[in-house]
């Protein structure tokens, strides 16, 4: 299945969903990370900087690639704290989703205090629609993701009321922490965010604490999903 996870700035993958990502590629699926905007500036980071550190955030990632799964990054590039939802925006999303061919989308949860996040997702949720379209100006072929599904990431100080969990296994959950931690300038050398690492462990456990495992991320769906048994349930 070809997987676009959708962020408004390289290392909001990682933090929301890093653990399902890893087990996503470890199941053999294709995944595409897009960060819309390159997250600079920051007190400590640039943007050349900030391109290392992500690229070495997928080098984390593609040591989980079995049976066949790849993973890829792309950067849109939107101006960093003035995203905005527009007909351009929603285009080149949608460009993205149809010469991926994506399935499957992932974006923030819909409700968040940054302004990026918020604008992010009307954008990736309109493009969906753009991506369907054959009379427009856009890259590849037509397609529809068939499935929308909101990660948490959000600036808002709340606990979160998820759809469902994903099981993460102790080693998926290092390899997130792994992938956070590639993120030197936002998580590694200002003191006052060395904590978000523990606090997202402690949130995954909790989480897991919910669905009777060590750790778990949660998701958030506005549409049914259908399931075909209950053989996958934890």
């Amino acid at each position: 299945m070809n997987i676009l996870v959708v962020g408004p700035h390289p290392d909001d993958q990682e933090l929301g969903m890093g653990g399902t990502i890893a087990r996503l590629l470890s199941q053999g699926h294709h995944v595409l990370i897009l960060d819309i905007t390159n997250g600079e500036p920051t007190p400590l980071g640039s943007p050349e900087q900030r391109e290392i550190e992500w690229n070495a955030a997928l080098e984390v990632f593609r040591g989980q690639c079995k049976n066949g799964g790849t993973v890829q990054r792309k950067l849109l590039g939107l101006p960093n704290r003035y995203v905005e939802h527009t007909i351009e925006a929603r285009h080149a999303v949608a460009g993205v989703m149809r010469e991926f061919q994506a399935e499957m989308v992932f974006m923030p949860f819909f409700e968040d205090a940054h302004p990026d996040h918020r604008a992010v997702t009307r954008i990736v949720e309109d493009a969906r629609f753009d991506a369907k379209l054959s009379n427009i100006d856009l890259p590849g072929e037509p397609c529809y993701p068939k499935w929308m599904i909101y990660y948490y990431c959000t600036h808002l100080r709340w606990v979160v009321d998820p759809t469902f969990c994903m099981e993460i296994s102790e080693e998926e959950m290092d390899v997130k922490e792994a992938a956070i931690k590639a993120y030197h300038t936002q998580f590694v050398l200002p003191e006052k965010n060395r904590r978000v690492v523990e606090f997202v462990r402690e949130m995954n456990g909790y989480m897991g604490s919910r669905i009777g495992v060590r750790y778990a991320e949660p998701f958030f769906t506005k549409e049914p999903m259908g399931l075909t048994g209950f053989g996958a349930l934890a």
